[in-house]
């Protein structure tokens, strides 16, 4: 057994490198008297497992401190992914802003105030080819001086709290303003449009590896108070990231709204999205908006002052924002009306009893003949109105007043 070991120890030494020719010989003479060894225990001892010759030793090239890249070990380290961050590891580590320390710095900008041209400075300047120079002192200070001020406006502006202006409720995220919309890569900026928040809240995705991953969905209106409106979701991790990405992504979805005298709609709407119904009702000037607290958001958004609107069913915001919005988008204006018929659309205002109000002429005039036949409005009828008609039930616009000027 002695003898074999030797043997493996010879080889494992003799293996890395190119000996000398006396070590060679003397490892053979060794190999020589460590076979006659073994020959003779295995006489003496026949049960004994014979050994191998020789034995070989696995040697690792590498490992993953030199396959990995550094950024890839510090996630591991701070359980950002793999198998940590799926169970639920380093959540807290996750939610800590990353501190740029590039920020502010400038390819080839250095305390020796060295100008390279094509780094921090032109190579050409009036036609001439630049070579390397270097700032005087009082402009080196000057240039650090200003990257500090920068830095500090930076985490002035960072850890200031702005105190957002309050919504629907003290605690909630609703009917709260954002601001305008962020320019355009173009250069197109939006200072007529406001942005206002209908609804925020979570929302979980089941995956195989990570389980209920969690992330913030915001719904979003955008207009500019002339007719001009539009809404989108946004999505992301956390809230200003979803908020700022439903706001941008408002502005690419308009819709131009038609108004009466720019105060109310042309004609009473019902409007249905899924499960929502919305019945919306044309007002004189000075009602107001008695409606939902998302449809009065969304009206001082288009622009429309005076309407009465009802909603049934679910009172789901994303419904409820894309019942109005397809509502008031198909309502026919008088124009239109008045266009198809070829006829003068009039309107009966209270306050001046049974004489009409020319609202609408056809363009190319007017048939000189009416209507043979009286046309019967596919309109479609509620069965509480009905009931109300009849007496059996109160109706839901007994109690809608109307302004008479």
């Amino acid at each position: 057994m002695a003898a074999a070991v030797r043997v493996c120890c010879a080889l494992r030494i003799t293996v890395g490198g190119v000996p000398p020719l006396r070590s060679i010989v003397a490892a053979a003479q060794v190999s020589q008297l460590a076979s006659r060894a073994s020959a003779a225990s295995l006489q003496r001892n026949p049960a004994l497992p014979p050994f191998p010759a020789t034995a070989w030793q696995q040697t690792r090239q590498g490992s993953f401190f030199n396959k990995l890249t550094a950024e890839e070990l510090w996630k591991g380290v701070l359980a950002e992914s793999g198998a940590g961050a799926r169970k639920g590891r380093g959540k807290r580590t996750k939610r800590k802003l990353k501190k740029d320390l590039n920020r502010g710095q400038s390819l080839g900008e250095g305390r020796g105030g060295f100008l390279w041209p094509g780094l921090n400075s032109p190579m050409v300047k009036d036609q001439v080819l630049q070579s390397m120079s270097r700032r005087s002192e009082a402009e080196q200070q000057e240039v650090q001086a200003e990257i500090v001020r920068q830095r500090d406006e930076w985490e002035r502006r960072r850890k200031m709290k702005v105190k957002r202006e309050r919504g629907w409720t003290g605690n909630s995220w609703g009917g709260v303003s954002l601001g305008s919309p962020d320019p355009g890569p173009n250069g197109e900026t939006y200072e007529d449009f406001d942005s206002r928040v209908i609804e925020v809240k979570s929302v979980f995705n089941m995956t195989a590896k990570e389980g209920r991953k969690r992330s913030i969905s915001c719904l979003v209106a955008v207009g500019n108070g002339n007719g001009a409106a539009g809404f989108a979701l946004g999505k992301a991790a956390d809230r200003n990231t979803a908020l700022r990405k439903a706001k941008n992504r408002a502005i690419h979805y308009l819709y131009y709204i038609d108004r009466y005298n720019n105060h109310t709609i042309y004609h009473d709407i019902e409007s249905k999205f899924k499960r929502t119904t919305l019945r919306m009702r044309k007002q004189n000037k000075g009602y107001g908006l008695h409606c939902h607290r998302a449809v009065i958001t969304l009206c001082k958004l288009i622009g429309i002052e005076d309407m009465y609107c009802k909603v049934e069913g679910s009172i789901n915001y994303l419904n409820i924002t894309r019942a109005l919005f397809t509502g008031l988008a198909n309502q026919k204006t008088h124009q239109s009306l008045a266009d198809k018929k070829k006829l003068h659309v009039v309107e009966f205002q209270s306050e001046r009893g049974p004489l009409p109000t020319v609202v609408a002429t056809p363009k190319d005039g007017a048939q000189p003949d009416p209507e043979p036949t009286d046309e019967i409005p596919n309109t479609r009828l509620h069965w509480d109105d009905v009931r109300a008609t009849q007496g059996t039930k109160r109706s839901i616009w007994a109690g809608v007043k109307r302004t008479i000027w």
